[in-house]
């Protein structure tokens, strides 16, 4: 029987006392911990960390217990923390690897289980395989599950508890000198969906000139009046009304596990995860002068790549998820890295996709430039062009999974929107290249059930037209 704990593109995710069970997450901490002593990095011990969704830290406690019982000292958050944070304890303490107990922005019913590597990363490929293969030999009873109680994992010295949050807003601050932030005469609105990212922002910000307003402040495993605590433009409306009746000179918002982030204008347009990876690039490229590679995943805007040509900087792909994107970043020693889903990570930092540090560094954008977000996106459009982009969302139900697949696999169209293709590339679903210079990608979510179509072209019209074609292709 197939294993109910499925890593996607980044960590297990679950329903809540459906598959997301104490069973099944202490096979999981099982899988971890055989992993680490097999690759030898148990000697250097875990943190786990957890953010605000319903019984997380119970959760956390079990994934504690499980790998000190195999040996293996763990470092247990106290508090509720961000993922990035939680990268960065990793690193910060030289752990052989990290656990973050979150399901990001899944709906509330879920929980999940990410790994980071010792790196701070997600976890790459063959990490997951070797947790994987540990996993199957405890579900077919090779091996029995080992665990500690927690006080006499405490008492024995395998556990120890510890802030993840008061050193990694430490570290934000010598990525981001956030004092000519805090002295400009600027009012911004942040959203913080509820998250692990409550408080942080004006933790980070106060004291200065700076007026900062938060909205969804205080923390809710349910996430009210989301569907789901996900920075996108549908669930932004909030933000994007308190930007206009506020006067507000910016909006930011962070996903359930504050490692997203989403972006408003000062007249409350939305700006797409596309536009704001390439404004952040532009800035760094321009003002910060830095140099490297900009690493992003193949749902990542063309734009990048004209930022290269501008910069003469290279632009490499990779398949959709961070655990592509950071081993390419360290490789690199890329200026910055990112994906569509609006993660963003940056050099100096950990190489993992952080919300807080996103939000900070668009606010130095504005400050160093003395500019209002409009203007910083008309600044990249003089050098990119203009650039429209839509995302579509088709929930499907599991067994019509291998149904779809086959359709994505197959579906060859001559054009879409009237553009003709002039190639493809099957690295991650299809993504097909149009003669206009516009694109567009078809493939199923890895961590949802979800089937995603994405286009991007000059206008908003060619993307409507070929999003069209592309839903009649697949018969959706």
């Amino acid at each position: 029987m197939p294993s109910e704990i499925k890593f996607g593109t980044d960590g297990w995710r679950a329903i809540i006392a459906d598959g997301f069970t104490f069973k099944n997450v202490r096979i999981a901490a099982h899988g971890l911990a055989g992993e680490m002593l097999e690759s030898g990095s148990a000697n250097a011990g875990a943190v786990i960390a957890w953010d605000t969704r319903f019984a997380s830290e119970r959760f956390a406690i079990a994934t504690a217990e499980v790998l000190t019982g195999n040996g293996i000292r763990c470092l247990l958050a106290t508090r509720p923390a961000p993922t990035p944070a939680t990268s960065f304890s990793v690193i910060d303490h030289k752990a052989g690897a990290g656990v973050m107990i979150t399901a990001s922005h899944n709906a509330g019913s879920y929980n999940g289980f990410k790994v980071k590597s010792g790196r701070g990363g997600s976890a790459p490929p063959d990490m997951v395989a070797r947790i994987e293969a540990e996993i199957d030999r405890i579900e077919s009873g090779e091996v029995s599950l080992r665990s500690l109680a927690l006080d006499e994992a405490e008492t024995t010295g395998l556990l120890e508890r510890f802030d993840p949050v008061g050193p990694y807003l430490e570290q934000l601050e010598h990525v981001v000198d956030i004092e000519p932030i805090k002295g400009a005469r600027l009012k911004i609105v942040v959203d913080s969906m509820y998250g692990s990212g409550c408080g942080l922002f004006p933790r980070l910000l106060s004291g200065g000139n700076l007026e900062l307003i938060e909205i969804h402040g205080e923390p809710n495993p349910a996430f009210p009046g989301f569907a789901q605590p996900e920075p996108i433009e549908a669930n932004l409306g909030a933000l994007q009304a308190a930007v206009r009746e506020t006067g507000a000179d910016a909006g930011i918002a962070f996903d359930g596990d504050a490692d997203r982030v989403g972006l408003v204008a000062e007249n409350g347009r939305y700006i797409s995860t596309l536009e704001g990876f390439s404004l952040l690039a532009h800035h760094l490229l321009e003002r910060r002068a830095q140099r490297g590679p900009v690493v992003s995943t193949i749902t990542m805007s063309s734009m990048v790549d004209k930022l290269g040509r501008a910069y003469d900087v290279e632009t490499p792909r990779t398949a959709v998820g961070f655990k592509y994107v950071g081993p390419n970043m360290l490789e690199a020693d890329a200026v910055i890295g990112g994906e569509e889903s609006g993660g963003y990570a940056f050099r100096g930092h950990v190489p993992e996709r952080d919300g807080l540090l996103s939000g900070l560094v668009f606010l130095e954008a504005m400050v160093l430039s003395g500019k209002h977000p409009s203007e910083l996106l008309s600044e990249l459009f003089s050098v990119t062009g203009p650039h429209s982009y839509r995302r579509i969302d088709v929930n499907f139900h599991e067994d019509r999974r291998t149904e779809l697949q086959r359709l994505i696999d197959t579906a060859e169209p001559g054009s879409l929107g009237g553009f003709d293709i002039e190639r493809s590339d099957r690295m991650d679903g299809v993504k097909f290249f149009l003669d206009s210079g516009g694109w567009a990608i078809v493939r199923m979510s890895g961590t949802e059930p979800l089937l995603r179509m994405y286009a991007e072209a000059a206008d908003t019209g060619s993307v409507d037209r070929i999003l069209a074609d592309l839903t009649a292709i697949l018969g959706l």
